[in-house]
C-alpha cells in the first residue's frame, strides 16, 4: 500500500514544520532587515519542502532520488544560514538549536528516502541482469 498524497509523507510534514519555524524566525526585527539572508533561508526551507512533494509526483526511482537529493542539499544550506543568523545575533542559541535540530530531522528523513531509492534502483538493475544468456 503506497502513499497517495505527498501530504502524507512524514518527511514533507516535518519540512512543513521547519518552514513555519524559519518564517517565524525570519520575522524577528534584526533578521527581517537582512534581506538576503532572510530570503535565502526562507527559500532553502521552501525548496526542501517543495522538492519532497515533487519527488512524490515523479514516476522513476532515479527522478525521485534526484529531487530528494536537491531537498537534502537545501537542508544543508539552511543549516549553514542558521549559523550566520546565530553569529549575527539575529536569533538566540535556543532558536538556533531548535531550528537546526528540526532541519536535522528533515535531513535524516530525506536521506532515508534517498538510501531506500538507491537500494530499489540497485535491486532493479540486478534483476534486469538475471536471466540473460552470456555471450559465448
Amino acid at each position: 500500500m503506497g502513499i497517495d498524497r505527498f501530504e502524507d509523507l512524514h518527511g514533507w510534514q516535518e519540512a512543513r514544520k521547519l518552514t513555519r519555524l524559519i518564517y517565524s524566525l525570519t520575522k524577528k526585527p534584526d533578521f527581517r532587515k537582512d534581506y538576503n539572508l532572510r530570503n535565502q533561508s526562507q527559500a532553502a526551507a521552501v525548496s526542501s519542502m517543495g522538492n519532497i512533494a515533487e519527488a512524490h509526483g515523479r514516476f522513476s526511482f532515479e527522478e525521485k532520488r534526484s529531487f530528494y537529493e536537491i531537498s537534502h542539499g537545501s537542508i544543508e544550506e539552511l543549516q549553514s544560514h542558521l549559523y550566520v543568523a546565530l553569529d549575527q545575533e539575529y536569533i538566540s542559541k535556543e532558536d538556533f538549536q531548535e531550528a537546526y535540530n528540526c532541519a536535522g530531522t528533515v535531513g535524516r528523513l530525506v536521506k532515508g528516502s534517498i538510501d531506500n531509492l538507491g537500494r530499489q534502483i540497485s535491486s532493479r538493475r540486478r534483476d534486469r541482469g538475471k536471466g540473460r544468456n552470456p555471450v559465448k
